[in-house]
């Protein structure tokens, strides 16, 4: 049986962490721009964000989807803003300089990790998503014992590790054949994207989207 609840927890973290949204964008960007090592670890850094909400939606959910729903509106500008803040820097970056620093210096993957956990956190309508790959389990919250929780979790967290570690993994096969001005226009349309996605979750608020409508990982 515990066995069973652990594969259904990493598939559940796989399911939520392969659409690919601004966070995606982000742990691509970063492979590319510094190495996988970076974008594996801000990977994590959204896979232990992934887990937080899973163990809210485990035990947690009444409680929490309260707050959410009280300040939903506030929270996705928070968001929204954050997320803009982050592609524009990203655009702006030159990443020659940024690949000399990293010759230079080892990079700052706790930087890394806890930028992408935090980042992640501002969008907790994601909470949703996990109470939904419950139920699509059959998995209930109600009564649940600590035991089934902490494994149920801890596959969350190892399906989702394992997912951005094939992705940086197969994006930084790839990074040896990009020149200097590809890593550029890579910036460019990364930051881009990132910004239209900033836009999108604060644009939103604006056309009464629910808190069940959630913005892609």
């Amino acid at each position: 049986m515990w066995f069973q609840i652990l594969c259904k927890g990493i598939i559940i973290g796989l399911v939520a962490s392969v659409p690919l949204g601004p966070i995606g964008v982000m742990c691509i960007q970063k492979t590319l721009s510094k190495s996988h090592k970076s974008g594996f670890v801000s990977g994590v850094g959204a896979a232990s964000a992934d887990t937080v909400f899973a163990i809210i939606a485990a035990f947690f959910l009444t409680v929490v989807l309260s707050f959410i729903e009280t300040h939903f509106s506030l929270i996705k500008i928070i968001g929204g803003i954050c997320v803009i803040i982050v592609g524009v820097n990203i655009f702006l970056k030159n990443p020659v300089v940024q690949i000399r620093r990293n010759r230079a210096k080892k990079g700052n993957l706790w930087s890394d990790f806890l930028s992408m956990f935090l980042l992640t956190l501002t969008n907790p309508a994601f909470i949703l998503m996990f109470v939904a790959l419950f139920a699509a389990f059959g998995i209930s919250s109600d009564g649940m014992q600590h035991w089934v929780g902490i494994l149920l979790v801890g596959g969350v967290f190892g399906g989702a590790s394992l997912w951005w570690f094939l992705l940086t993994f197969a994006v930084s096969l790839l990074r040896k054949k990009f020149r200097p001005r590809h890593l550029l226009v890579i910036n460019r349309v990364s930051g881009a994207v990132i910004v239209l996605l900033g836009a999108f979750v604060i644009l939103s608020l604006f056309v009464n989207t629910p808190v069940s409508k959630i913005v892609p990982q």
